[in-house]
C-alpha cells in the first residue's frame, strides 16, 4: 500500500526530510518534492524500482522525488531519496538516486545523521544532483567538472518514459535546450552549504506529476 494522495502528513514529511549539501556555486535549486508514503511493498510511481521492506522492522518508507527544471547537461531532472523509518520513529536506512541507479545513503556508523534532529545529511553532485553520503565519491567521476563546463547541455531535453509525448515536441528543441543550458556553465567549487527547503516545496507525487509537464511546456515555450 502506498499513500500518494493530496493528504500528506507534512509534519512527518519535514521531520524526515534529508538535509542536502549543495555546491555554493550550484546554479539550480530544487523546485518541488513529490512525496509518496509506503506502508507496505509497492512499486515506486516515479522511479523504476519496487519498494520492499520487512514490516516487522520498518513502519514506513518515505519517497522524496526531488524535481529540478535543469540538470547542467539536460533540461528536466528528477532525483530520489528513500527514508526507512522504524517502529520507534528512528531512521533505520536511507537510499539515494545516483545517475539512474540507487545507493545506500546512510553510513554504517550513522555519522551522517544530524546531531540536532537526526536527519540524513547528503551531498549533491554539482550540476548533476546525484546524491551520496560521501562527497569524495563525486571525485571518482572523471567528468565531475567537465560536465558543468564543456559538456554542459550536451544531452538536450530529457523526456523519460514517465512523461513520454507530454512536452518534447519539435526537432529543434534539443539544440535550443543545449544552447540555453550552456549559459549556466560553471566551475564547481566543491564547497558545500545546506539547502533550506522552501515552505511550499513538499507536495504529493500526484500533484507533482501534474505540475511537471505544465512547467516543462511553459519553459520550452519561452525558449522558442
Amino acid at each position: 500500500m502506498s499513500l500518494s494522495d493530496n493528504h500528506l502528513d507534512l509534519e512527518m514529511v519535514r521531520r524526515y526530510s534529508p538535509i542536502l549539501f549543495m555546491d555554493k556555486l550550484e546554479p539550480f535549486q530544487p523546485i518541488r518534492v513529490g512525496v509518496t508514503v509506503f506502508e507496505s511493498d509497492a512499486p515506486s510511481p516515479s522511479f523504476n524500482r519496487s519498494i520492499r521492506f520487512d514490516r516487522s522492522k520498518i513502519k514506513t518508507v518515505i519517497e522524496y522525488a526531488i524535481y529540478y527544471d535543469y540538470d547542467i547537461q539536460h533540461i528536466y531532472d528528477l532525483e530520489h531519496v528513500w527514508i526507512y523509518v522504524d517502529h520507534a520513529g528512528s531512521i533505520a536506512s536511507c537510499e539515494v538516486s545516483f545517475h539512474g541507479r540507487y545507493f545506500l545513503g546512510l553510513l554504517r556508523d550513522r555519522s551522517n545523521l544530524s546531531d540536532q534532529d537526526q536527519r540524513v545529511k547528503l551531498f549533491v553532485q554539482p550540476g548533476k544532483h546525484a546524491m551520496s553520503p560521501l562527497e569524495e565519491v563525486f571525485h571518482l567521476l572523471p567528468n565531475v567538472s567537465s560536465c558543468c563546463l564543456e559538456e554542459a547541455g550536451n544531452e538536450g531535453l530529457l523526456e523519460p518514459d514517465l512523461f513520454r509525448g507530454e512536452y518534447k515536441h519539435g526537432e529543434e528543441i534539443d539544440k535550443l535546450s543545449e544552447e540555453h543550458l550552456r549559459t549556466f556553465c560553471f566551475q564547481p567549487s566543491f564547497d558545500y552549504s545546506p539547502h533550506n527547503w522552501a515552505s511550499d516545496v513538499f507536495v504529493s507525487w500526484n500533484e507533482l506529476r501534474v505540475e511537471i509537464p505544465a512547467r516543462m511546456n511553459s519553459l520550452l515555450a519561452s525558449l522558442r
